[in-house]
């Protein structure tokens, strides 16, 4: 599976959020055949609190397949999810997350704790990493704006 390619879109979603003012997160989700099915970026300021990319973009996801469950699909996510987000994928049976930038103060893939090293019913695979410094930098130039 070619991450990269993949946190690319999940990275234009994130700049489509950030024009529109809110924090620059995008994510996309892959089929087993290489396929986006899904895309989200953050909307909480347009919507309400539920409205993460990651969340954006399994519902987009469910919606298109007609089904809750995404079995061997994957979420590129441009900042690691946190506990809600990485709850979602976990509930949507999604194969693997594979994010960029760690989020040492909300991330549940292993930046504040790993929601996944718990005792559940099955495994989501983590890679973490991907395109980080890209991910990073929309990311700190949007908060230097902000401030």
């Amino acid at each position: 599976m070619d991450a990269e390619k993949y946190m690319k879109a999940a990275l234009e979603l994130a700049c489509e959020a950030a024009v529109a003012g809110e924090t620059p997160v995008g994510a996309v989700v892959v089929d087993k055949d290489g396929h986006i099915i899904g895309r989200g970026r953050n909307r909480t300021e347009e919507k309400d609190a539920t409205c993460h990319a990651e969340v954006e973009a399994i519902r987009d996801a469910s919606k298109g397949l007609a089904s809750w469950r995404l079995e061997g699909c994957s979420l590129f996510v441009t900042m690691e999810p946190c506990p809600m987000c990485a709850g979602a994928a976990y509930n949507a049976r999604l194969e693997a997350i594979y994010y960029g930038a760690r989020e040492p103060r909300a991330g549940a893939c292993g930046g504040l704790f790993n929601l996944f090293m718990e005792p559940l019913d099955r495994r989501v695979k983590i890679y973490g990493g991907i395109l980080e410094p890209e991910c990073r930098q929309i990311l700190s130039e949007f908060f230097k704006k902000k401030r």
